[in-house]
């Protein structure tokens, strides 16, 4: 490893902290460095508040002048919440900047690095790329494409049921993959289920940051939760509408006016909300990673939609026989040919359960 890759991992190691804390915003940290010595470095904790650059050069103060940078995204080139990073590095006098990856929002992407040129600054880009990438799949995704990133936890047996034909489910899975759930919820920017889940669960879909894996001295940010209904409201005495300001309901029943959570209606598609459509307007709202926790028919409808970008299943040791639930609904596959392709990116124990993370192919 290269020493600019090892400060560049440093700083993808930094950025990470804000995993669960910088939503809508991607997860970024800087790196000053001068003489071979780290002077300064920070990361973007949360949304309207400092960025990394602004952070690290706050704490590299004066030796800042003439130093090395090292930042895992492209420095911001306009005014939104925060005045541009690029020019802070102009005004701070750094002379080469480090960049993991180019930035995909419309407004920065090369314009950052130009801004820099154009003062003299010496700029290299690529450093690290594929894992500064992969720290912001849910922004990226959102910005070149216009739709999030879509992830599907599924708790399952080793017979693949998912729940038993009463409909009970609790608990498929040990304590510490219920724990590492709770992981991926924080990081996600939304819930996502359906009204069949509501009525038979009643989840409350929160964070819940016992353990000590949560950052200390932070508010626990909890994701908003979309519940996916074509023609019913959600019941008043649900969980999730303890906290209505944060449930999203989509629907394509324009009669739905009266819900005490917000409402969005959809063209129908078959009858039922238009995912793609959904997902569209579900990127609008800035929502960079959506994490899916449904049963088998909203699962099979996103699957076949091609929405799924990521499955991650947990595999409890257990049997829960021929008449169990199933984990998607996915009628229209008759054939070995008309199969659904997956490529499994990891595989690892979590407790008594096996973690499987794959992607459609």
């Amino acid at each position: 490893m290269s020493v600019h890759e090892c400060y560049m991992a440093r700083a993808l190691q930094l950025a990470a902290n804000g995993l669960y804390t910088t939503d809508p915003n991607p997860r970024v940290a800087c790196i000053i460095v001068k003489n071979d010595e780290i002077v300064g470095e920070g990361w973007h904790q949360r949304a309207g508040e400092g960025h990394a650059e602004v952070n690290a050069i706050d704490k590299a103060g004066k030796r800042a002048a003439g130093a090395d940078c090292y930042v895992t995204l492209e420095p911001c080139s306009h005014f939104g919440r925060t005045p541009p990073c690029a020019d802070l590095l102009i005004s701070a006098g750094i002379k080469r900047v480090f960049i993991a990856m180019k930035d995909p929002n419309p407004l920065v992407s090369g314009n950052g690095i130009k801004r820099l040129n154009d003062a003299g600054i010496e700029v290299m880009v690529g450093i690290l790329e594929q894992q500064a990438e992969a720290l912001n799949p849910g922004f990226c995704k959102r910005m070149r494409t216009g739709m999030p990133y879509v992830r599907a936890k599924i708790a399952m047996s080793l017979d693949g049921g998912t729940a038993m034909t009463s409909g009970e489910s609790k608990w498929i899975t040990g304590p510490a993959a219920r724990q590492d759930v709770q992981q991926l919820r924080a990081r996600s920017s939304a819930i996502l289920s359906g009204m069949g889940t509501v009525l038979a669960d009643d989840p409350a879909f929160t964070v819940r940051p016992e353990g000590g894996w949560y950052p200390e001295n932070q508010a626990v940010r909890q994701p908003l939760r979309v519940i996916v209904s074509s023609h019913s409201a959600i019941p008043e005495t649900a969980q999730i509408l303890d906290d209505s300001a944060n449930v999203l309901l989509i629907t394509t029943d324009s009669n739905i006016c009266k819900q005490s959570a917000d409402v969005i209606t959809t063209p129908e598609k078959q009858g039922q909300v238009d995912l793609s459509v959904m997902m569209s307007e579900l990127a609008k709202r800035e929502i960079n990673e959506v994490m899916v926790e449904a049963g088998s028919i909203l699962n099979g409808a996103l699957l076949e939609a091609g929405l799924i970008d990521e499955i991650i299943i947990y595999m409890a040791p257990k049997l829960m026989g021929d008449s169990a639930k199933g984990v998607f609904h996915l009628p229209k596959l008759q054939t070995m040919a008309q199969n659904i392709d997956l490529t499994i990116t990891d595989i690892r124990a979590v407790g008594s359960d096996w973690r499987i993370t794959a992607t459609p192919n």
